[in-house]
């Protein structure tokens, strides 16, 4: 046991909650993706239900891997990266319009030649824009109200790619957008750019719906929501399985609506979850997430740097506020939006990325802990003190 745990402080660095509520949701999701893929294996594998089993377990461990290996990258250096690979999936995002491949009457896959494997740029976009907007707002905190040096990249670079991801993905762009938005309030922009960037990102998604491939069925969604006159087939067999779980769930497997419900195993694995474990285990999801976003909080409270801080708060906005809008959809609170759980849906590129910006998060924690310990060495005499848990 002792073992154990040096193992544990020398090799998991950082928020140590963070690696516990990381772990905990990693276990839930093979688990419900166990159970929600048994119709899924029935139609494409002959019953074969370890086989999604065995490739989503490995892709879980391969995010956890991800985010161990960016974790123990010094977080200074995501600044740098997060400005190439912007640089990068900008023409990704073109290319994934034009020749991507088509699912639910959209390009949002691009295949890799070599390995041919599909990923989505908008997930390398996303991570590359909050990183690239925090370091340009950290670098920029004395010229903050400088409207020509700071803001007009920032403007440009939200309205490009926003607009691009928006052309066939409208819910990520959006939800892209409001993520930029807090990040920028909580780096003292002013009120009046903050709307500036409010109209030109409503000005790119409202082009992108227009000329993008699935503007209907966004115009579509919302009328169904609002109106409430027809429910979405979706929402009705998501509805039935969150009615039957009752409060503790019929038990791990058990689950009836995973043969009827589309993509239990993805965009409506939280009503599968409540329909197995209750509305115990649906609450204890929603706690998890939430104790997350706390954490990531904590870190821009308690971080050292202005950089640090603005790229944790940026990725946990966008890691939380997905988890919410997608169990918000679960529960008839929202629109549907096809996006999936962070951390918990089935899928290659989202858990990945996801894995890899938690380890950016657990990174400036890391970071700022090493460099309190530095502020504090006995050869270095300060009496300054940081905390970081």
């Amino acid at each position: 046991m002792i073992k154990l745990k040096l193992w544990i402080d020398q090799n998991l660095k950082g928020d140590p909650i963070i690696w516990g509520i990381v772990i905990v949701l990693s276990i839930i999701s093979i688990l419900v993706v166990y159970s929600a893929t048994g119709s899924l294996a029935y139609k494409n594998q002959g019953g074969n239900t370890e086989k999604y089993l065995i490739d989503h377990s490995m892709l879980v461990v391969m995010s956890l891997f991800v985010m161990w290996v960016a974790h123990k990258i010094p977080y200074k250096t995501f600044g740098l990266i997060g400005r190439f690979l912007l640089m990068v999936s900008i023409p990704l995002l073109f290319l994934t319009y034009i020749f991507g491949s088509t699912l639910n009457e959209a390009n949002r896959w691009l295949t890799i030649p070599v390995i041919n494997k599909a990923f989505q740029p908008s997930d390398l976009a996303k991570l590359a824009l909050i990183a690239s907007l925090a370091s340009l707002l950290a670098r920029k905190q004395n010229n903050i109200r400088d409207f020509q040096k700071t803001f007009v990249p920032i403007i440009l670079a939200i309205g490009v790619v926003c607009g691009l991801i928006g052309l066939a993905n409208m819910s990520t762009a959006v939800l892209l957008l409001v993520t930029c938005l807090l990040l920028m309030f909580i780096g003292r922009v002013p009120m009046r750019f903050i709307l500036l960037v409010v109209l030109v990102g409503s000005l790119a998604l409202t082009f992108s719906v227009l000329a993008g491939q699935r503007g209907g069925t966004f115009f579509s969604r919302i009328e169904n929501f609002v109106s409430g006159d027809e429910i979405p087939f979706q929402a009705e067999q998501s509805y039935i399985a969150i009615s039957t779980g009752g409060i503790t769930g019929k038990g791990p497997g058990n689950s009836e609506q995973r043969n009827t419900l589309p993509h239990p195993y993805s965009d409506f694995i939280y009503a599968i979850i409540i329909e197995e474990y209750g509305l115990v285990g649906g609450a204890t999801v929603l706690f998890l997430y939430l104790a997350l976003l706390f954490r990531g909080m904590r870190i821009v409270a308690l971080s050292t740097k202005p950089f640090g801080g603005l790229l944790s708060a940026g990725l946990s906005f966008a890691l939380v506020l997905q988890a919410m809008v997608n169990m918000a959809v679960a529960v008839g609170l929202g629109p549907i939006t096809g996006l999936p759980l962070p951390l918990l849906s089935m899928g290659g590129t989202s858990l990945v990325f996801t894995g890899f910006s938690l380890g950016i998060i657990l990174s400036v924690s890391r970071g700022d802990h090493v460099e309190a310990i530095e502020t504090t060495s006995p050869t270095n005499r300060t009496k300054k003190t940081f905390h970081t848990a």
